[in-house]
């Protein structure tokens, strides 16, 4: 890659760096869809244990922070975020095998009828395996997108990123048909309908699939020792300095509230809609099962045609379709908040709809956001920062919904006020999310252009 290659990212290369999360997509799938399933379905264990084990990734997601900030100020082996990208998918892909390997010997003792207690040994594999996943999810996230930042041009990074958000979408899809492939039913297997030697190809040959795109994406993408002169000591600033920046800046301020509320409200229906469906319109679970297709196929389209009217536009900024994004979620809750109060089982598919076209975006519009308001010389810091902002708020609105629907319905008795709760919540604190949003006029253009010690000068000055 010649070195002016370095500021200007072609369509053909952002496609390219985009298989990085079409691969990220199909692993998502697999371990919190095929394994999930399996795992509680099918084998019967522990809903509880299986949740903490996928979700070990929210708990590490602080790694990503510390290798964002380290991949600013140092590089390994010439390269500044290659490095922890690759050692990352490294650690993700031989943790797939091993899943692979323990998930099909529990398939092999249900098979064999063994009713003694299962092997610590499996056990442990199992939680080794996730812990590595996990670890390689947190150095790799942030940091991949601290690498965008670097390759893109500023004019070029909320194309770059919408490009990757909608290769992320399609790994959804193209892992759902990928593994349905790889995992067939097999009526020859007895109650399972798959068996263990069919569960292990499943992994292996999903890790070798993973391995490939996740090191093809990247290649050359990084030039060894380019653009990059580690700074001095007394010019690198503390990280409790970049979040002094953070707060002291009003942009970044109320940025960090938009963006943690917008998070947490928008996934506030991840654990609530389908049950919302089956329990108060009486839906099959195979009709509900289809739902992640009807919003995840809309924002795909969303996303595609933001992306084609983006430069084409000047009303297609990132602040605009943050804006836009938001305001198309909150109609998404309120059409589902009076399905719910009103039993109307006809504006489901509007809200799914408008959910799926909310999401896409929103998503470009907030990711194009992220990268503008990550100052210059340390993205990976603050790309870190907003990453682990993101997966705790994701997280909490995760949990959030499920415990809020617990909660009213113990109070009122009725499903649909229960699940109606939880929409007309998720519109009232998405209606926040938005005006917080609106405070956030411009990027703080003078702050990403400063060097690293005429900034610090200004934070320690603004400390004491």
């Amino acid at each position: 890659m010649k070195q002016a290659d370095s500021l200007n990212l072609s369509t053909g290369r952002n496609l390219k760096l985009a298989l990085f999360h079409l691969g990220s997509g199909m692993v998502d799938v697999l371990a919190t869809g095929v394994w999930n399933r399996i795992m509680v379905a099918d084998l019967g264990f522990s809903a509880a244990f299986v949740g903490l084990l996928t979700g070990l990734r929210y708990f590490l997601a602080p790694l990503g922070v510390l290798a964002g900030r380290y991949s600013d100020t140092h590089s390994v082996g010439g390269f500044r975020r290659l490095f922890w990208i690759w050692l990352g998918r490294a650690m993700m892909t031989v943790s797939t095998v091993t899943l692979g390997f323990s998930t099909a010997e529990l398939v092999s003792r249900a098979q064999l009828g063994a009713t003694d207690a299962v092997p610590g040994l499996i056990w442990l594999a199992l939680v080794l395996s996730f812990l590595l996943f996990s670890l390689g999810s947190a150095l790799s996230g942030a940091t991949f997108l601290a690498l965008i930042h670097d390759r893109a041009a500023e004019h070029q990074r909320g194309r770059a990123v919408g490009i990757v958000w909608t290769f992320l979408l399609m790994g959804f899809a193209a892992g759902g048909i990928f593994f349905s492939i790889l995992l067939p039913h097999n009526e020859d297997a007895g109650a399972l309908g798959f068996t263990s030697q069919s569960v292990l190809n499943l992994f292996v040959v999903t890790a070798g699939v993973l391995a490939l795109l996740w090191f093809f994406s990247l290649l050359g993408e990084e030039r060894r020792n380019a653009l990059y002169k580690a700074p001095a000591a007394q010019d690198r600033l503390s990280f409790r300095s970049d979040l002094a920046q953070v707060w002291r800046s009003r942009q970044m301020r109320f940025f960090l509230f938009y963006l943690t509320l917008s998070m947490l409200f928008a996934f506030l229906q991840d654990t609530v809609l389908e049950p919302f469906a089956g329990q108060l319109f009486g839906m099959e679970a195979h009709v509900t099962n289809r739902f992640s297709a009807y919003w995840g196929g809309m924002a795909i389209i969303g996303s595609f045609v933001v992306l084609f009217f983006s430069g084409r536009h000047s009303l297609f900024t990132n602040g605009n379709l943050a804006r836009c994004g938001v305001i198309v979620l909150m109609l998404a809750y309120a059409v589902f908040a009076l399905s719910a109060f009103g039993a109307a089982r006809q504006l489901v598919t509007p809200g799914l709809v408008l959910l799926g076209v909310g999401l896409g975006i929103w998503n470009i519009g907030t990711l194009g956001l992220m990268m503008e308001l990550s100052p210059a010389g340390r993205a990976g810091t603050f790309l870190g920062f907003w990453t682990l902002c993101v997966t705790f708020a994701r997280g909490a609105g995760v949990a959030g919904g499920g415990m809020a629907r617990d909660l009213m319905l113990l109070l009122s008795g009725e499903h649909a006020i229960a699940y109606g709760s939880v929409f007309l919540c998720g519109f009232v604190g998405l209606l926040v999310a938005y005006f917080a949003l609106r405070q956030v006029k411009q990027p703080d253009q003078a702050l990403s252009q400063r060097s690293d010690a005429e900034l610090a000068a200004v934070l320690s000055h603004s400390m004491e």
